[in-house]
């Protein structure tokens, strides 16, 4: 049975930069966020794993936007049995939901979470970002392996012509999600090959996060992965779990339906309809006269 832990939000992420700015890079310290995901869909172990990396992944994703009010919608389907998943993320929060939350597959051979097998690999990555512009970015990859990682670093590659090291971690014992966590490095125009070649070689280090971070927060982690690569701290933002519908925004939804389907649903739906949120599970109930209201403003 999940509760909601109690803890002291923490979550952040550290901006830096190696070898004298030729890198940039991201430390995503987030085990609230994903406590909180967890929670309101009541993730089996496995979906919170998945769901968590790619709540990590959109967040790096959404963090580099320059608009403040810009936001990135990253979609994963690998038609495995977890369905589909899906993240928003903008420069300080994430929020996502998973078709089937209570997806439930053996670990993998070395006791690991069959992350890429839930997820599956038949499939694509979407990403969406809304500048506030007429036409919103798309940009779409095949899924490597479901793994999720691996996905966000073909993404980087492929549609933003930008070579990536990602790991995503998230380490849960039982409903309790213990540490979750990303790395995501991207060398500069210019970087020198031995610095590039350093990064190589200290990526296994990476992929230990989730473990790592339940003994050492993300600072000590990084000191001690890039030990001599020169790591500065340009800033640390705050993330959190957060959903900002409200029901202004589920009428503006309606009316976005248009004339045909709102008179259909008024006709029909003698008590009204109830709209429900994906992403924190709220409900706003609109009576037949609060169609009927909204039925005459997309008529106008």
């Amino acid at each position: 049975m999940h509760t909601k832990a109690e803890h002291t939000p923490c979550d952040h992420i550290l901006h830096i930069t190696l070898g004298e700015g030729a890198v940039r890079g991201l430390l995503i310290t987030g085990a609230e966020t994903v406590r909180e995901a967890s929670s309101i869909h009541l993730t089996t172990p496995v979906a919170t794993a998945a769901l968590g990396r790619l709540l990590m992944g959109t967040a790096m994703l959404s963090t580099m936007l320059k608009e403040d009010d810009a936001s990135v919608t990253v979609t994963i389907d690998g038609g495995g049995p977890i369905g589909k998943m899906i993240c928003v993320g903008d420069k300080e929060s994430v929020r996502g939901a998973v078709d089937v939350p209570t997806v439930a597959i053996p670990a993998r051979a070395d006791g690991k979470l069959a992350v890429g097998a839930a997820v599956g690999r038949n499939g694509r990555m979407s990403v969406v970002k809304d500048l506030r512009l007429k036409t919103p970015y798309v940009g779409q990859v095949e899924l490597q392996s479901g793994e999720i990682a691996e996905d966000f670093a073909h993404y980087f590659v492929t549609s933003e012509q930008s070579p990536s090291l990602v790991s995503l971690g998230v380490l849960v014992a039982g409903d309790t999600v213990l540490t979750a966590g990303g790395v995501l490095l991207q060398p500069l125009p210019g970087c020198p090959d031995e610095l590039i070649d350093q990064l190589e070689l200290r990526s296994p280090l990476f992929g230990e996060l989730s473990r790592e971070l339940a003994h050492e927060p993300m600072e000590g982690l990084m000191e001690a992965w890039f030990r001599g690569l020169n790591p500065v701290i340009l800033e640390s933002t705050p993330l959190s779990y957060r959903c900002g519908c409200s029901r202004d925004r589920m009428e503006k939804a309606l009316i976005a339906l248009g004339k045909e389907e709102l008179t259909r649903m008024t006709l029909d739906e003698m008590d009204g309809a109830t709209l429900h949120c994906h992403f924190c599970k709220a409900s706003h109930h609109f009576s037949t006269h609060d169609l009927i209201r909204l039925l005459n403003r997309a008529m106008r």
